[in-house]
């Protein structure tokens, strides 16, 4: 249930898309009076329409999923908040400039925040944080927790090569791309976790 809340707004993002793409008329419709509302130009295109309204509702479901997540706990993970900033300020830009250019980079952004936050939490601060976050299940002695980070560290990595890959470098449509931002990095990170899992399975304490 946790993971298929954490993908909640992709999965609003993907759904918002598809529905727009074979509609576009309507989405067009709906997306005009909001923009001009909030005060952006409201000239829009069918073949725009889709992505803009898609990346309103990213916005909206990650500001609600922040909001749940408050109400419900308390205190919302460092990484939310982060994940906020980016898709507010890459969508915001894709809404005011019409420019689908600044949504495809925000996967990118995000995953490379990732990767630097878990290199320089290691290498300067001395820290950690994956052992920090799987430390109470597994054991394994200090050289395989800093190859495990480092493992994560180059995935997170290569993610963001692989969004700009399929954003931009092989002139796939905008439909590629968002069926490979839910499917493909979803998929390939079920991979790796699983791959993970199998490695660490011999060091999972039995309760």
């Amino acid at each position: 249930m946790k993971f298929l809340f954490d993908l909640f707004p992709v999965i609003l993002f993907f759904a918002s898309f598809k529905i727009a793409e074979s509609k576009p008329q309507a989405a067009a419709d709906l997306i005009v009076p909001i923009l001009g509302t909030i005060g952006l130009d409201a000239t829009v295109s069918l073949q725009q329409a889709p992505i803009l309204l898609a990346t309103l509702v990213v916005i909206l479901a990650t500001a609600m999923q922040i909001g749940w997540v408050w109400l419900r706990h308390g205190k919302v993970d460092k990484m939310l908040w982060v994940s906020l900033v980016l898709v507010a300020f890459f969508g915001s830009l894709t809404l005011i400039f019409h420019d689908e250019t600044f949504i495809k980079w925000k996967p990118t952004v995000l995953y490379w925040v990732f990767a630097c936050v878990l290199f320089f939490s290691a290498t300067i601060l001395k820290k950690n944080l994956i052992r920090g976050m799987l430390e109470v299940q597994v054991q394994l002695p200090d050289p395989l927790w800093q190859k495990l980070n480092l493992a994560w560290t180059l995935f997170f990595a290569l993610m963001g090569v692989l969004n700009l890959l399929v954003a931009f470098a092989f002139d796939f449509s905008t439909a590629v791309w968002v069926n490979f931002k839910l499917f493909g990095s979803m998929g390939l990170m079920l991979v790796f976790i699983v791959a993970q899992s199998i490695f660490l399975a011999k060091y999972i304490e039995e309760k």
